[in-house]
């Protein structure tokens, strides 16, 4: 039996003792019949709902790395690191940017994005952390950010050409976790 998605639909070839795969055309009218539709959200994915929940649970993840960053921000400017606390704060901008690209493609899948305070920490695959000590907490962010790039590698992986949008994103959100944990590496050494 060939693969199908929503968007195909296998029919027996006449005579032939095989199936072929030959475009849905009641997606494709659904498609047609409607501009709101966007082009890079896929309507009729199989895989969209389990994207849609890694995508949650990375929007997750992205708000517990701000929250942590800030927090770090301001008891590294009460430490006296005046530098490093504006890093951390960059970093805390960069991914609450993360943050919304993720729930703006959650949107554009037919998602909600899951903004709930209540399980947050549950659902991000990173933790928050609340160190005093400034080399504990560089630590704690550098950890986190090689969790998070892992996390994005697999799910990357498991998307594969199922959805290359989100691929894309998730890639382009990938290189920026990699920068920052190179930059952290590297504070550690210093």
């Amino acid at each position: 039996m060939a693969l199908t998605d929503e968007l195909t639909v296998p029919r027996q070839a006449p005579g032939a003792d095989y199936e072929r795969v030959v475009p849905n055309e009641a997606a494709m009218e659904v498609s047609m019949g409607s501009v709101d539709l966007s082009a890079a959200a896929p309507q009729f994915n199989p895989w969209r709902q389990d994207i849609i929940k890694a995508l949650n649970d990375s929007l997750a993840t992205e708000l517990v790395c701000v929250l942590r960053y800030k927090r770090h921000h301001f008891v590294a400017d009460g430490l006296a690191m005046p530098k490093i606390a504006e890093e951390f704060l960059g970093f805390a901008n960069e991914e609450s940017g993360h943050a919304d690209r993720l729930a703006r493609r959650i949107v554009e899948l037919g998602g909600q994005p899951d903004f709930s305070p209540d399980s947050l920490t549950e659902r991000s695959y990173v933790a928050y952390d609340d160190s005093s000590d400034l080399e504990a907490m560089i630590r704690a962010n550098q950890i986190a950010e090689r969790v998070v790039v892992q996390s994005y590698g697999q799910i990357i992986k498991l998307i594969g050409d199922k959805d290359p949008t989100t691929r894309h994103l998730l890639q382009d959100i990938l290189t920026d976790e990699q920068e920052h944990a190179e930059e952290l590496k590297e504070w550690l050494v210093d």
